[in-house]
């Protein structure tokens, strides 16, 4: 069987910080690399709190599945991780928003973690639909 693996790299979203492609392309899915809550125009991480940082990981998101012929609303399952559970109720507020996943959300798992890249205080990773 052939390789159908297509790795998706774009500057709309930050540059993975390591070994690893922001997303690839396989069977008719799109399977994300976590993102966090970087700007991609100068690597920083972005003011403010919980809220702020989950909706700029969520516009990074968008532009690596876009780039992958995607969207957000086309996600099946994501995986939030959190610094601390008690970030939950602001994130999910964000996360929730028809902006985002539409009227169908995909399925997803929440975890805290004990400690996240550049100390950030959310990370998600994303599986969608090309």
């Amino acid at each position: 069987m052939a390789n159908d693996k297509k790795a998706v790299q774009t500057d709309a979203a930050p540059k993975a910080l390591g070994p690893y492609a922001q997303a690839i392309v396989a069977n008719g899915m799109v399977f994300c690399a976590g993102q966090i809550p970087l700007d991609p125009a100068t690597g920083n991480l972005v003011d403010g709190g919980i809220a702020e940082q989950t909706h700029q990981v969520l516009k990074n998101l968008r532009a690596v599945l876009k780039a992958a012929g995607s969207d957000l609303d086309r996600s099946v399952k994501t995986t939030v991780f959190l610094k601390s559970m008690d970030s939950f109720a602001a994130m999910n507020e964000v996360y929730g928003r028809p902006e985002y996943f539409g009227a169908n959300p995909p399925a997803r798992s929440t975890v805290e973690v004990a400690r996240l890249p550049r100390d950030v205080m959310v990370e998600i990773e994303v599986v969608a639909l090309v």
